[in-house]
C-alpha cells in the first residue's frame, strides 16, 4: 500500500476533482490518495464523488479552511 499526496491548495473546483479522478485511475488497489485542499466546494464534491464510486473516504480539517481528503482505492 502506497500513499500518494496531491497538493491542490489554491485550486478551485473542478480542478481538484479532476485531478483526484485522474490519479485514482493511476494508483494501485489498496493505495491511499491524500488530497490537500482549501476550497470548500471541493471539500463537499470530492468526498461525494468518491463515496459514489465506492471508495472509503475520510475528511480531516488540518487548519482553518484547509482539509485533507483521504481516499482509499479499495475496488
Amino acid at each position: 500500500m502506497n500513499e500518494h499526496v496531491l497538493d491542490c491548495f489554491g485550486e478551485a473546483c473542478p480542478v481538484p476533482l479532476v485531478k483526484a479522478q485522474n490519479k485514482m485511475k493511476e494508483i494501485e488497489l489498496d493505495d491511499i490518495l491524500v488530497l490537500q485542499i482549501d476550497h470548500s466546494c471541493a471539500m463537499k464534491n470530492i468526498p461525494e464523488w468518491a463515496r459514489k464510486e465506492g471508495y472509503n473516504v475520510e475528511v480531516e480539517e488540518i487548519d482553518d479552511g484547509e482539509w485533507e481528503i483521504i481516499i482509499e482505492k479499495n475496488k
